[in-house]
């Protein structure tokens, strides 16, 4: 028998904390509250709190039951961060673009969230691994599910209400795997109203936290021929999201 308990601790410590973060940072808005906002797609004004909030939150939850994991989660939110705050308003989308910008000399937001997640990955795949190709493919999981989450973040709710929806098989899984699901589900479940309701928004900072969360959960329960699938389903997702960038670039989407 599965126990259960822990992970419904990890849950609602990581909900608990996310609230306590979100009221915290929106009392002391710190660098003041413009920072604190943006534009929807729909024109309107949400705040950015709750991003910062789940991310600190999924590693903290995550950090102690494998802190590589939760290492891996603060790096990819602090490069989402640094793309929330350095680009914003930057017209290039996907890969390829910010790859190509990169060969000529120039580093946009979008490269260094690219590098700096993708390296974390590595890194936490290195920890959480024993086996060289197991540790690859661990940090392209890792990586991949913070990518894939910042590509659905494209309308309100659907980035935390897609890592609540991932998330949920994991807790049937014996292991340190379970617990750091219910780390990112725990996060997610607390910013999904807000997020819904057009209130707030997670941005890139929240997006790559849950994502990072959520990829080293399947690390940590999964095999060689589970993260081997896994890798192949999120680099198919992130070369999809590629092309679907790119024809929006070029005029051809939103």
């Amino acid at each position: 028998m599965i126990e259960r308990a822990p992970r419904f601790r990890s849950f609602g410590l990581c909900a608990a904390l996310t609230r306590a973060a979100v009221a915290g940072l929106r009392a002391a808005a710190p660098g003041g509250r413009a920072r604190w906002e943006r534009k929807n797609y729909a024109g309107g004004t949400v705040e950015l709190y709750a991003g910062a909030a789940c991310a600190l939150a999924a590693a903290v939850g995550a950090g102690r039951i494998r802190p590589a994991a939760g290492a891996a989660v603060a790096v990819a939110a602090a490069c989402g961060a640094y793309d929330d705050v350095a680009g914003a308003g930057n017209p290039r989308r996907g890969f390829r673009a910010h790859l190509g910008t990169l060969r000529d000399g120039e580093v946009t937001s979008g490269a260094v969230k690219l590098i700096g997640i993708s390296a974390a990955g590595l890194v936490a795949g290195a920890f959480l691994k024993e086996r060289p190709v197991d540790k690859v493919l661990a940090g392209v999981v890792i990586a991949g599910a913070a990518h894939f989450v910042n590509l659905v973040d494209v309308r309100p709710g659907r980035a935390a209400a897609a890592v609540l929806a991932l998330g949920a098989p994991g807790l049937l899984r014996a292991g340190s795997g379970a617990g750091i699901a219910a780390a990112a589900m725990g996060a997610a479940a607390a910013v999904l109203p807000d997020d819904l309701g057009e209130r707030a928004m997670i941005g890139d900072t929240g997006a790559h936290a849950l994502g990072a969360a959520l990829g080293a959960a399947v690390v940590a329960g999964n095999g060689r021929t589970g993260l081997a699938v896994h890798a192949a389903a999120l680099v198919a997702a992130a070369a999809y999201g590629d092309k679907v960038s790119e024809v929006a670039r070029r005029g051809g989407g939103r």
